[in-house]
């Protein structure tokens, strides 16, 4: 295997690829590289067994064969040369991979090639093609509210529908529940129904914002998902268990229903939210006509601050964790939310609608100490 591509362009592929390598795992092959050439092709693949990532490499002049390197160590040493072009050897003598540059050159020591397992290629046929924007705003606003418990293993994916004009995510910890729903400006060629995880969307979101990428292609195989963005193909397995049953954890009617300042509401918080720490809750008092938002964590310091709201009836005290309500602020899409609360004991929504559908929070209250 040999090939001779440009610094930036190896360097941007590279990359990528990199991020679906192991950090962790006991397998030595999986915290590498894989550089292919097959067919006048050359392609850079990683996986850590849950994600695998396969980015095409433009290259003029390459010669077959592959070899599996240690991939923050060429990143590292790509990072490094001095030079425009890079050239890639395996020796097989020597069991590695020569690296040259102008005057550089490194030896880097291979991995067991025949450790590296096979990654699903993108269908020929069978992929549902989703507007990249509206895909990755939607995976934005709702994979934050994901668990992140592997102990809980159903609840740290994204429940995914698409079919007709609308695309929903939805995720959840238990702690809190994000719905986004989203209306498309065209229908979609088909349907899709997949529980994924959100570290996949998430890196997804990343690899599509990055290439600008007009649509991404999904496909649905047996126990995995692939997606296809432009000359990048990020494969995944799906979340294994059931997703629970959200509609039936949102409230039918509240109590109390008020429409406030998003950006207002959120810089307070943002402020407040400071003086929340070692697990203190983030405390809001409603009043006639006012909002107040406090914080106190014992040997750290107190804060507080008001603004006005329309609300009306008796005060209601309620606290949340600040994280969480900070982040149902930030994802949601409009300058205006509404609020809706029914007791200091009861779950709080945050909804704001926009002009490509609607977003939806909800978020458990902490009990608060008197």
């Amino acid at each position: 295997m040999k090939l001779t591509v440009s610094r930036e362009t190896f360097l941007a592929r590279l990359g990528v690829a990199v991020r679906g390598a192991s950090t962790r795992s006991a397998i030595q092959t999986l915290a590498g590289v894989l550089v292919r050439v097959e067919d006048g092709r050359a392609e850079l693949q990683a996986t850590d067994m849950e994600l695998g990532v396969r980015v095409a490499l433009e290259t003029p002049d390459a010669s077959p064969g592959q070899a599996v390197v240690p991939g923050r160590l060429l990143l590292d040493v790509a990072r490094s040369l001095p030079k425009d072009e890079i050239s890639l050897e395996y020796r097989s003598a020597q069991q590695d991979v020569e690296v040259v540059s102008g005057p550089a050159r490194f030896h880097l020591r291979t991995l067991p090639t025949e450790d590296f397992p096979k990654l699903p290629e993108a269908p020929a046929e069978g992929s549902l093609s989703v507007p990249a924007a509206a895909f990755v705003d939607t995976i934005g606003r709702v994979a934050r509210a994901a668990s992140r418990d592997e102990t809980r293993p159903h609840l740290t994916g994204v429940l995914v529908t698409a079919g007709g004009n609308e695309l929903r995510m939805v995720a959840t910890d238990s702690y809190r529940l994000s719905v986004k729903e989203t209306v498309l400006d065209e229908p979609l060629d088909g349907e899709l129904e997949a529980n994924i995880p959100a570290r996949t969307l998430q890196e997804l979101g990343r690899i599509a914002s990055a290439a600008g990428a007009d649509s991404i292609g999904v496909a649905a195989l047996e126990n995995q998902v692939v997606f296809s963005v432009d000359d990048v193909v990020l494969s995944s397995r799906l979340v294994e268990g059931r997703f629970p049953n959200y509609q039936q954890l949102l409230p039918e009617s509240y109590e109390h229903e008020l429409r406030v300042s998003r950006e207002e509401l959120l810089e307070v918080v943002r402020r407040v939210g400071l003086l929340a720490q070692k697990n203190a809750p983030l405390r809001l008092r409603f009043s006639e006509g006012a909002l107040d938002v406090s914080a106190q964590t014992p040997d750290v310091g107190e804060a507080s601050e008001s603004l006005p709201v329309p609300y009306s009836g008796e005060t209601l005290e309620i606290g949340f964790n600040p994280e969480f309500f900070r982040d149902g602020l930030e994802s949601a899409e409009s300058d205006e939310l509404e609020l809706k609360l029914i007791s200091p004991l009861r779950p709080g929504l945050i909804e704001s609608g926009g002009e490509n559908g609607g977003f939806r929070y909800l978020v458990m209250p902490i009990r608060l100490n008197v």
